[in-house]
């Protein structure tokens, strides 16, 4: 399973530098890259199961939708306290033991930025990155087209459950078979021979005095938590006014469909250009439009063709930045551990999320059944106007704090660009984006 990054033999650049200073990439890293990515997949479609058929799961167990919310908050509370044991096991224990607990979500979903880090060569990170990452939402679109497609009735819920055991099962085999060392015995690059300099309590400090990590953090994590909020409720804001569950899992498979390929061009563009500020800060102001444009569409009656549009749009531009985050995350807190600097914007995002819900579903009041609501839980259905406007209010806020606030050096790219002066310009076209006029890395943190 062995093998060096020579097996694309026809590439240059890259990789022949990285020959050159006696870094090697594995081909076994995309065996690694895959199990990581099941196992995301996997959490994900279990996580949001119930939310697009909550209305006939709230029949079913004799709950209120409600109550229903409460099996995705769940995830969301109980990855805040172990999220943070999570952060600490990719740092200090290795990947491949986190992998083989990661039945438990926290430790899967900060993987990707680690994984990327310790395995991939630098023209290849933040690629990797997006595909770790994206094997989340991509288990949330299977949720969101095999839920409403399996369960026509009470009687289905059983089956429902019964079919996402498998993957997990898969990727729980895969796990345990397939990987056999945290890293790679030579590393793919600079940057990965340096991953974890910085002691885990040392790297939480030097985080808590960075202000960019703080603002991409606030920033980023406010995003996690409203797209968790939409994903869990979308079924609930569009059945009041007429929507069915069909249709709300096609606008959620939508939304995730575009985000992934949203993701892969942005991926692929900072892998080449390295600029991830300036995608981020675009990636956020277009996404911030779209989730104004959801909040006042969706209020509407006989919208299918403009709300599908927009969750397209919603899911384009917002997924496609969260890969480029755990990348800057990184590069403004190198040296810290990639386990830390991604996985703690995680951790802040779902106690952003939880509350953000939370707030969501306290906004909103009871009314009369209309008669062309779809809602089927057996109370009158909410109106969610107050709380998508709050919703957009929140896009909106977080995206101008981060364009307005957050400014960064490399650092990774820098230290990797200083380990290797002769080649500097051919590795390192860039170690910040043009517009930010940020102090050399070495300057402060």
């Amino acid at each position: 399973m062995a093998g060096l990054a020579g097996d694309n033999p026809g590439a240059a650049g890259p990789l022949t530098l990285s020959a050159l200073r006696g870094y090697r990439a594995y081909a076994r890293r995309w065996v690694f890259l895959l199990v990581i990515s099941l196992l995301s997949c996997s959490n994900a479609m279990l996580w949001l199961s119930f939310a697009p058929v909550a209305d006939t799961i709230a029949q079913h167990f004799g709950l209120s939708t409600e109550q229903i919310n409460w099996l995705s908050l769940v995830y969301l509370v109980a990855s805040i306290p172990f999220g943070v044991v999570a952060v600490w096991v990719l740092d200090s224990v290795g990947l491949r033991w986190a992998s083989l607990c990661a039945l438990a979500q926290t430790l899967v979903i900060f993987s990707p930025a680690k994984l990327a880090a310790l395995w991939f060569p630098e023209h290849q990170r933040a690629t990797a990155n997006m595909i770790g990452t994206m094997s989340n939402p991509l288990g949330l679109l299977v949720a969101n087209l095999l839920s409403p497609a399996l369960v026509k009735k009470e009687e289905d819920i059983p089956v429902m459950l019964g079919i996402y055991t498998i993957p997990a099962g898969l990727a729980f085999l895969l796990a345990t078979a397939c990987l056999w060392e945290s890293a790679p015995p030579t590393p793919p690059s600079a940057g990965a021979a340096h991953s974890t300099s910085e002691k885990f309590l040392d790297g939480l400090k030097l985080l808590a005095r960075n202000k960019a990590y703080i603002i991409l953090a606030v920033c980023f994590g406010g995003g996690i938590g409203i797209f968790s909020s939409f994903s869990a409720l979308l079924e609930q804001v569009l059945c009041v006014n007429g929507y069915s569950d069909e249709f709300a899992g096609l606008c959620g498979a939508l939304f995730i469909v575009f985000g992934v390929l949203g993701a892969l061009a942005l991926g692929l563009y900072v892998d080449r250009t390295k600029h991830f500020t300036g995608a981020i800060k675009i990636g956020l102001c277009l996404t911030s439009l779209v989730c104004v444009a959801f909040a006042l569409v969706s209020q509407l009656q006989g919208q299918t063709v403009a709300l599908a549009a927009i969750c397209s749009l919603f899911g384009f531009f917002g997924f496609a930045v969260a890969p480029v985050a755990m990348e800057l995350a990184v590069e403004c807190s190198f040296p810290v551990g990639e386990g830390a600097a991604a996985g703690l914007l995680f951790v802040l995002g779902q106690a952003e999320g939880v509350l953000i819900m939370m707030l969501l579903a306290a906004l909103t009041v009871r009314r009369a059944e209309p008669s062309f609501s779809t809602c089927q839980d057996g109370q009158d259905p909410l109106d969610w106007k107050v709380s998508m406007l709050l919703m957009a209010g929140l896009c909106v806020l977080f995206s101008c704090l981060m364009v307005l606030f957050f400014h960064t050096p490399y650092r990774r790219l820098q230290a990797e660009a200083d380990a290797n002066p002769s080649i500097q310009e051919d590795t390192c076209p860039a170690t910040s984006d043009p517009s930010d006029h940020a102090p050399h890395p070495a300057a402060t943190l």
